[in-house]
């Protein structure tokens, strides 16, 4: 076709009607496609997800067992050396003013299951009842800085962040899902560590915890370290730590397992 004003203006009008003959069989082919060959379009096979083996009750194929209950071997103290802590009954157990424990091998983003269980003596020495943060408290530790609070809950009124499965005060659990003294409650936690570029903070920590089954803290932002007082603020760190906190009171540990996300 030569190069004439007449072509030059009806080029435009044979290419929308080139465009919408093609558009027009895409659309007739598309019609008479079986409905199995329209639902094949969005299947995706890769990547296959990886067997894990999840027997009831058990531990799950992948998890990395940091407490089996018959010993201590993948924790050490935060002071040096062992963990110190009283072991007996597939349970470890507080030893007032030995100092918190914490895991040999450091961590980044996992779900970590723990069974704790607070002492049936809610009494003090001098028989009163103990009350609030005073009555069993402990607390896990992620990367060594952030807390899920482990408190007797039950029937003891005390600041709703600082109670059981709080990010200890910081955020407020959904719902106390706390047991009576002396029965073993579960934590089960998603934790996604935060990110940093260089010093600054690039994404911050997020957490999900269920008390006892009990969806009580639901992708909930992380502050910042866990601070007793003052504001929580985030420092740049790298992978670190499970921690248990000695808080002078017997606290009792088992089945403490978790999977690396």
């Amino acid at each position: 076709m030569k190069n004439t004003p007449l072509t030059r203006a009806i080029a435009p009008v044979l290419f929308a009607f080139a465009a919408c003959s093609i558009s027009t069989l895409s659309t007739a082919a598309e019609s008479k496609k079986e409905p199995w060959q329209l639902a094949e379009e969005t299947e995706v096979w890769e990547p296959v997800p990886p067997v894990v083996s999840a027997p009831a009750n058990g531990v799950p194929s992948d998890a990395v067992v940091l407490f089996d209950g018959k010993d201590l071997s993948k924790w050490e103290s935060v002071n040096g050396g062992g963990a110190a802590w009283n072991l007996a009954q597939g349970a470890v157990t507080v030893a007032a003013g030995k100092g918190d424990i914490r895991t040999k091998e450091s961590f980044c983003d996992v779900q970590l299951h723990i069974e704790w269980k607070t002492p049936t003596e809610i009494k003090g020495a001098d028989g009163k009842l103990l009350e609030g943060q005073g009555r069993s408290n402990s607390g896990v530790f992620f990367q060594e800085r952030y807390e899920i609070q482990v408190l007797d809950s039950y029937n003891n009124k005390t600041y709703p962040n600082g109670q059981a499965a709080s990010v200890y005060k910081q955020t407020i659990p959904l719902a106390n899902a706390t047991r009576a003294p002396g029965e073993w409650q579960t934590y089960d936690i998603i934790f996604t560590s935060p990110k940093f570029d260089g010093d600054k903070l690039s994404k911050p920590g997020y957490v999900t915890v269920l008390h006892n089954g009990v969806l009580v803290q639901n992708h909930v932002e992380i502050q910042g370290a866990t601070e007793w007082i003052g504001k929580p603020v985030y420092k740049a760190h790298g992978c670190a730590p499970i921690r248990l906190q000695d808080h002078s009171n017997p606290v009792s540990f088992r089945n403490i397992w978790l999977r690396k996300l």
